[in-house]
């Protein structure tokens, strides 16, 4: 299911990265940038999931400290006290892109504040970085981090195998990263800082999935896929002896040492013929237990075994559930009970049809039963329920005939781990969600589990497209591998994704401007029409017909009135139609695979953009004539939108850093183009509701400006520009789409690439503190009138927190500069803060403004965060001055 998703998401963003450009057009008035005086919250738009989690891991010391890895949306941690996820890598920028994927997850378990990362999305050229190791000592709240020389692969073929980084559970200083791309075994000895080759270990791995693949993805050596260590055999801060490593070779798949990694021998008697996806050890009882399968996943499978490897002897017995003849599936998903160590269990993990299995065993694998058996085929006897109430469309709005059911217990289920504190519990990941249940102990009473999902916070879809309607839903969302969804509320998960068709990924959607129940998407579809219409805002759809040789869903674009439409798909040229696609008909004048948007005014004028030329029709699509400017982006990295109200008024923004890059606006239907020389950079273009006593609708971009990149706002037509979000709040790649909400000032929607639709609003609603200036800071403040605090803990953990503190100007004038002050009334230690400079002295805390966010109008706030230490209790502090004048405490 996700190939699609990685493969299509991942060239458009390497084209974006990659493709060049002429030398740019003469250049318009230089716009001023700043930093937000007001402060933005930043927020999903619910959808829970929606892409595989391929790593799911327990702290081993401390009770409710699990985290969980996705292959393209970073890392999140679990927090108990609300069951969600809290996303841990948001503050990884543009140029980094690739180190939101996550090929490995190690949690301390001497210090549990420690907590490592290996990331890095791809081996191949799509991610042009090396890989990282992220070590973090307040549970990732922050991180530090370490270049690697190779690179890691987050999201290429193997990624479910694992885990490759691991931490000594004897002397935590020391860790071990098993690499890809035949780079070996790495080792640290210093917590992470610096890591060397283990240059002694004597095999790579030899594994690739399609050697004749010339892309790199599938044609890469999976190298060194595990690490386990056998902590009875060391002792408290000296090293563990024994460590058994995982290896990417059918016929030499594990290996171990005895002498710390001195030196390394392939283990005796094991089986050839398979890969060993996890080794989970027993050190109560002595065994060492492996999940085999014939492929490296996390799609593909077809024969595996279980084995148990008695760690004294050196006895190798096969576990297996069912008779390897009898698999069409390899097993990837293992787990111990560490309450009752004989308690295994595992799963069927490429079993899509007609569900996955999980496999549990009392008696250290000696017998099994199995989450679901065939009663008389093709029914089916459940040892559990699903409730999905809380991610409805799970189901997927399916009505499958038997054996198979809706909702499945999943597929791609590679992550599978039971609660090391709490045998009730386990959680296991899947190509959609992260499923769990908290009475898992009811199997081997004869009762049934219940399964839902655990996944709320967790938000990892690849975004293509957004719009945002000025009736309707707020929101409508065109992305990979669950298609698509209309938000009517930001805060809540939809019931269900689009169907009717149900596109695999839908690649491009609008509506009709003046007539917004109009709506139009398209996609990609294994068999099937790749175009579908929604008379009623999205909520119900019906499937379109296709062109002739259409084999992808490319861009689509509503006429202004819903009367006619222009498609340009993958496989054919650019097709337009009226009324709903029942007959379309081959557009002249315009390339195939160009990019097609439409005025937002004049119902039979669209526009068109390929390979550096923009196109104009106005007869509804049927011809297009090529403009005469020059001096556009070269390549096809480029997002266009025309604005609403305004008649041939065009925003065009892309390009390359070899070309032209930037943002370009047209008031002429694209016959002549400006180019704004102060954004550097420019991917998307959106626009919003216009701020109090503006003339011209707020734009919104993800752009480089002033040298920085970030999400800006603009509120006088790009004269000057605000950046909105911080380096705390990055996610990534955030290219392919951005649109403001047109009936809410300030509210702008984001697209990722991994950690779905963000939305952010402003704290001055009115507009009035937004705007240019050059900023201030760097002196004391003089602030009048009153002021008020509202400082909150966001998270809290066993000697360390993390707090937001808001800062409001309640007076009736607005201060240039803020100095505000503060004891903490239990000794806390401030370890690192944000948006803000700061000073400390005992428990006397100052935090000063920096240079972008010291003008703070009368009504508006400012917002900074920290994190920091506590011993005995985390008190908040009772009183806060701003210079000399006490504020309100909220």
């Amino acid at each position: 299911m996700r190939r699609k998703r990685i493969l299509s998401a991942v060239l458009v963003l390497a084209a974006g990265l990659l493709a060049g450009g002429p030398p740019a057009l003469a250049a318009g008035p230089t716009p001023e940038a700043t930093l937000a005086a007001e402060s933005y919250t930043w927020k999903n738009a619910r959808i829970d999931g929606g892409g595989f989690v391929p790593g799911i891991v327990f702290n081993r010391k401390e009770k409710n400290l699990a985290y969980a890895r996705t292959d393209i949306g970073g890392a999140y941690r679990w927090q108990e006290s609300g069951k969600t996820w809290t996303p841990l890598l948001d503050s990884v920028g543009w140029a980094d892109w690739g180190h939101t994927g996550v090929v490995s997850l190690a949690s301390d378990a001497v210090d549990p504040n420690k907590v490592y990362a290996a990331v890095g999305t791809y081996t191949n050229s799509w991610d042009p970085g090396n890989g990282a190791v992220l070590r973090s000592g307040d549970r990732g709240a922050s991180w530090q981090k370490t270049d690697l020389p190779f690179k890691l692969g987050g999201n290429m073929p193997g990624r479910g195998m694992g885990e490759r980084l691991a931490v000594d559970p004897n002397r935590n200083s020391v860790l071990y990263l098993g690499a890809p791309s035949g780079k070996g075994l790495w080792r640290s000895t210093d917590s992470g800082v610096t890591w060397s080759q283990v240059s002694n270990f004597p095999n790579v791995g030899t594994y690739v999935q399609d050697p004749s693949d010339t892309s790199g993805y599938a044609s890469d050596n999976q190298g060194i896929v595990w690490v386990t260590f056998d902590e009875s055999t060391g002792t408290s801060g000296t090293a563990t002896k024994t460590i058994y490593v995982g290896v990417a070779d059918k016929d030499n798949a594990v290996y171990r040492s005895t002498d710390a990694g001195a030196t390394w021998s392939r283990l005796a008697g094991q089986p050839t013929g398979y890969l060993a996806h996890k080794g989970v050890l027993d050190t109560v009882n002595g065994y060492l237990y492996i999940a085999y399968s014939d492929k490296g996943g996390p799609y593909d499978g077809g024969k595996g075994r279980l084995m148990r490897y008695a760690t004294a002897t050196g006895t190798w017995t096969d576990i297996s559930p069912v008779a390897e003849a009898d698999t069409y599936y390899g097993f990837s998903g293992l787990t111990v009970d560490r309450q009752k160590p004989g308690t295994v269990m595992a799963t069927a993990y490429s079993s899509w049809w007609p569900d996955t299995q999980i496999f549990r065993s009392t008696d250290s694998g000696g017998t099994w039963t199995k989450a679901w058996d065939y009663t008389s085929y093709p029914n089916r006897a459940n040892r559990f329920t699903m409730d999905v109430s809380s991610s409805p469309w799970l189901t997927w709005g399916a009505n499958p005939s038997p054996p198979e059911q809706a909702p499945k217990l999943g597929w791609m289920t590679e992550a599978l781990e039971i609660d090391p504190f709490n045998s009730a519990r386990m959680m296991y990941g899947t190509g959609a969600t992260v499923y769990g249940t908290e009475n898992l102990t009811n199997w081997d009473s004869g009762g049934q589990f219940t399964v839902k999902p655990m996944v709320q916070g967790l938000e990892e879809t690849a975004v293509n497209d957004l719009a945002s309607p000025p009736t309707g839903a707020p929101l409508l969302s065109a992305l990979g591998d669950v298609g698509g969804f209309r938000h009517t509320d930001l805060t809540k998960v939809p019931s269900m994704m689009f169907t009717s068709p149900n596109f695999t990924t839908t690649t491009s959607l609008d509506f009709a401007e003046t007539s917004p129940n109009t709506v139009v998407r398209v996609g990609d579809l294994d068999s099937g029409p790749h175009v579908a219409f929604s008379t009623d805002n999205g909520a119900n759809w019906f499937a379109g017909t296709d062109p002739s040789g259409v084999s992808g869903g490319g861009t689509v674009a509503a006429a202004a009135d819903g009367s006619r439409f222009v498609w340009s798909p993958a496989g054919t040229g650019v097709q337009y139609t009226t009324g709903f696609g029942t007959s379309w008909q081959a557009s002249s004048g315009i390339p195939s695979g160009a990019i097609v948007e439409s005025d937002r005014v004049a119902p039979k004028t669209f526009y068109g953009f390929k390979s550096g030329k923009f196109y104009v029709s106005s007869d509804g699509g049927a011809t297009f004539t090529a403009s005469s400017a020059t001096g556009l982006p070269s390549g096809d990295s480029v997002r266009f939108k025309a604005l609403p109200g305004t008649k041939g008024d065009v925003w065009l923004a892309g390009g390359a850093s070899d070309g032209a890059y930037g943002l370009w606006h047209s008031t002429d239907s694209g016959a002549t183009f400006t180019k704004l020389s102060g954004v550097e950079q420019a991917d998307t273009i959106g626009f919003g509701k216009a701020a109090t006593g503006a003339s011209y609708q707020t734009l919104y971009t993800s752009a480089k400006i002033a040298g920085v990149r970030g999400i800006f706002r603009s509120t006088d037509k790009g004269v000057t520009w605000t950046r909105i979000n911080d380096d705390a709040h990055q996610w990534g790649w955030t290219g392919a789409a951005i649109t403001g909400d047109p009936r809410v000032y300030g509210r702008v929607y984001v697209s990722t690439n991994g950690r779905g639709v963000i939305y952010g609003d402003t704290s001055d609603p009115s507009g009035g503190g937004s705007g240019g200036g050059d900023g201030g800071g760097g002196t004391d403040p003089t602030p009048t009138g009153a002021c008020a605090v509202t400082y909150t803990i966001t998270n809290q953990w066993s000697g360390g927190f993390q707090a937001d503190v808001k800062l409001a100007n309640t007076g009736t004038s607005a201060w240039s500069g803020w100095s505000l002050n503060w004891s903490f009334p239990n000794g806390q230690t401030v370890s690192q803060l944000w948006n803000a400079d700061y000073t400390q002295s005992g428990t006397a805390v100052t935090a000063k403004n920096v240079t972008w966010n010291a003008n703070v109008a009368a009504g508006a706030s400012v917002s900074f965060g920290f994190t920091g230490s506590w011993t005995g209790s985390n008190g908040k502090p009772t009183a806060f001055k701003l210079g000399d004048q006490s504020c309100t405490v909220v």
